[in-house]
């Protein structure tokens, strides 16, 4: 079971800091630009955290709102201390940087910040004589800045400025620096004369950057252990100048399998020389080649004895060379990871559930063309067979999504990740926190990704939670963004058929300021909208039929959205609907709830007063549709305009009179012991029409209603009528039943069924009454 410890106090409060910035650390100078108060003073463990939790609020929470001026508050070291920071994607920009220029960083991770120029080539050299560890990967602008092309001035209103590559940055000064990350530069940058510089680098990364000649290596072959060459087309002289690195512990020569043609080709010789010469290596990454030779053991040998990690057991012969296991070997995407005996103790591949998570950890960061194919393997495993790493794998999906929300590929294969790792069958092992950070990062991907895939595969992932209370937390950004999903007219089928039905769980069993809310966002109109296009369609399907049922459940004891429903040409749809399709009982059943909530709004009930409407009322009285379900809920609207007494009568077909008796005929005919598809949470709009004598087939409507209620719904546990009887009692029902045997005018049939329910819920005490199920 996950752990569901609070949030420790730091990351609350700078959680919270961060998201009330002017009334905390800083306040607004000309109503823009934001400033430190005077007297905070804050170390460098805290505005680390500020701002690199302030990164992560910005990528990941789409509710959080950026502050341009927010770096400004870090611009006087003499308040505040930044030491490690970590920026990533389009959030940072070069006055950034600039604001913070005079601080002393040690350790900067800059990762695709692709809105970085050569102004900030600039800036970085303020940090020259503190910074440790750089990372510049995918910046791929910031060796480029802008030149005024010259010509004549028309071509100058045409392309005023012009990108040239900066050939002239080195890092000279930078004296302390130990780890070096230029990974995925843009081609053109002079590598070789850019590092010159640099005299003790312990750590390099060139992913993605191609040189013909890697003899510059070995000016640190005295001080580099870390060496990442990803997607650099290797030679034999490349290989020549790496086996002489021997201070080298982790080495990564891997290539994305699917990206381009590769001349070079590993070989047993090739793999038996990098063991053979680096005897300190402890992480080797060979993943994406194509292995020239046979370099494993015979199949009677590899199928003997147990799985071991021993060196001189490896089913890879050149690793039996090892002086002992290594702590990392990437072989993802060759044949080498099905092997049996493997060197390492942890090995990234697509043989098994433990290799694919180990792929999705390594490379979730700087590679997801990589990441997106290994949780495509995690999807089979958890679709197909059963996932025994089930918290570690959800951890790594949730952060590759957060990591790339752009991406497509991440997305549609994390989302669908996401939907077979929260279905029932692991949900007692996932924690309360989280099930949240699965649906933040769902939200996230729905908001950020407007591709069919993508909103399909979260839509069916917020099905498996608890509707509407685990997505509570977020209830009013889930229901605008489903409800931004069912605008579009051109809708894909399926996901409008998901999202309707999720709109519909979250306004069921939600009070009633939410229902407001929602119906303020649109939900009403939206409803509609999709009951008018099938209706255009000639089509009942089940969008069309959780829609109605959707719009029953907004408009329960919500009087705003009954009257939306009215203005917005509700009842034309009503009456089209039941014209259109005369079987569909399911749609007949949701129709009349909806309009049932419709009668019990004082107000809104003359609308419902034509001849057409009280006519149509009339004849579903006698619908035998969904056992009583249509006739009672008919009954009910009729037992509310009833209510409002003859005078309020404004028609004069059919007669009032006629009308009441063919109510009376209705109710005698339903069988007390029918159980409905329904769920009450106030007995109220039923229990006003009791004290009247205006509408006495108004009274016995609601107390026929009661009665079945308290007599036909229990609990499975109970030998009792509990589930209605504490409601009836909490809401004063029991001094109102004894109201209706005492009156002249009700009906004797009417007492005698108020007086069963006062006797089924007698054994109830209301002190001690738990009425919140």
């Amino acid at each position: 079971m996950a752990s569901d410890t609070p949030e420790s106090l730091m990351t609350l409060c700078t959680d919270f800091c961060l998201r009330n910035l002017d009334g905390t650390l800083g306040y607004l100078l000309d109503k823009e630009s934001l400033r430190l108060h005077p007297d905070v003073f804050l170390p460098s463990e805290i505005c680390d955290q500020l701002v690199n939790e302030y990164v992560e609020l910005v990528s990941a929470a789409c509710t959080f709102e950026p502050h341009e001026s927010f770096f400004s508050l870090f611009s006087d070291p003499r308040s505040t201390r930044l030491t490690r920071i970590h920026l990533r994607e389009d959030l940072v920009q070069d006055q950034d940087l600039e604001a913070i220029r005079k601080q002393d960083l040690v350790e900067l991770y800059l990762t695709n910040c692709e809105k970085l120029s050569a102004k900030s080539l600039q800036t970085l050299r303020s940090f020259s004589h503190s910074l440790v560890s750089l990372s510049l990967f995918g910046c791929s602008n910031i060796f480029y800045e802008e030149e005024n092309p010259g010509g004549c001035e028309d071509e100058c209103l045409v392309n005023p400025t012009c990108q040239v590559l900066v050939k002239d940055f080195t890092f000279e000064g930078f004296s302390r620096l130990r780890f070096l990350n230029l990974g995925r530069m843009i081609d053109g940058v002079p590598v070789e004369s850019l590092l010159r510089p640099l005299n003790s680098l312990a750590a390099l990364d060139l992913s993605g950057i191609q040189t013909s000649d890697a003899t510059f290596l070995m000016q640190w072959k005295d001080s580099l252990m870390s060496l990442v060459l990803y997607n650099m087309d290797l030679s034999d002289d490349h290989i020549r100048v790496i086996v002489q690195l021997h201070k080298l512990r982790h080495l990564d020569i891997s290539r994305d399998r699917l990206s381009s043609y590769y001349k070079f080709k590993l070989t047993r010789k090739v793999l038996s020389l990098l063991v053979q010469k680096l005897g300190n290596l402890m992480s080797l990454d060979i993943s994406g080649h194509m292995i020239l030779e046979n370099c494993s053991i015979s199949k009677m040998d590899e199928e003997a004895g147990q799985n071991s990690i021993e060196p001189s057991k490896s089913s890879i012969m050149p690793f039996r060379a090892l002086k002992r296991p290594l702590q990392f070997l990437g072989l993802f995407e060759t044949s080498l990871c099905r092997l049996t005996h493997i060197p390492a103790y942890k090995v990234s591949g697509d043989k098994n559930e433990e290799q694919v998570l180990n792929a999705i950890e390594a490379y979730t960061e700087h590679r997801p063309e990589i990441t997106s194919r290994a949780i495509n393997l995690l999807f089979d495993i958890a679709r197909i067979e059963r996932c025994n790493q089930l918290l570690r794998a959800l951890k790594l999906v949730i952060t590759a999504l957060k990591c790339h929300k752009y991406d497509k590929n991440i997305q549609v294969t994390g989302s669908a990740a996401l939907f077979y790792l929260t279905n029932s069958e692991y949900r007692s092992e996932q924690s309360v926190r989280l099930r949240r950070q699965v649906i933040q990062v769902v939200l996230n991907g729905m908001e950020s990704y407007q591709e069919v895939t993508v909103q399909r595969n979260c839509c069916l992932t917020l099905c498996n939670f608890s509707i509407p209370e685990e997505l509570e937390f977020q209830y009013r950004r889930v229901n605008e963004l489903l409800l931004s999903i069912l605008n579009p007219t051109r809708q894909d089928e399926s996901i409008q058929r998901i999202a309707v039905h999720l709109c519909n769980a979250l306004v069921c069993q939600v009070d009633n300021d939410h229902k407001e809310a929602v119906g303020k966002m649109g939900f009403v109109v939206t409803m509609l909208k999709l009951i008018q296009k099938k209706l255009l369609d000639k089509t009942c399907d089940q969008v069309m039929e959780f829609s109605w049922s959707a719009l029953w459940n907004i408009t329960d004891e919500t009087p705003d959205n009954c009257e939306m429903f009215l203005n917005f040409n509700g009842m034309k749809l009503f009456l089209d609907c039941l014209k259109e399709f005369p079987e569909k009982q399911e749609l007949h059943r949701n129709m009349l709830g909806l309009l049932g909530n419709v009668a019990e709004v004082r107000e809104l009930r003359p609308q419902l007063m034509t001849s057409q409407f009280i006519s149509v009322f009339s004849n579903l009285l006698e619908s035998k549709a969904d056992g009583i379900e249509v006739s009672y809920n008919a009954c009910g609207v009729l037992s509310h305009i009833m209510f409002d007494g003859p005078e309020a009568w404004g028609v004069c077909e059919p007669q009032r009179a006629e009308v009441e008796e063919r109510m009376w005929v209705a109710i005698q005919s339903w069988d007390i012991n029918s159980r409905r598809n329904i769920n009450y949470r106030s007995f109220e709009p039923i229990l006003r029409l009791l004290p009247q004598g205006i509408s006495p087939v108004s009274q016995h409507w609601a107390t026929w209603a009661l009665y079945n209620l308290v007599s036909v719904y229990r609990y499975p546990s109970s030998a009792t009528s509990d589930k209605y009887c504490p409601l009836l009692i909490k809401e004063g029902g029991m001094p109102l039943l004894r109201d209706v045997i005492k009156m002249a005018a009700a009906r004797q049939e009417t007492k005698e069924m108020a007086r069963k329910v006062i006797e089924h819920c007698g054994n109830f005490r209301e002190e001690n009454m738990d009425t919140s199920r």
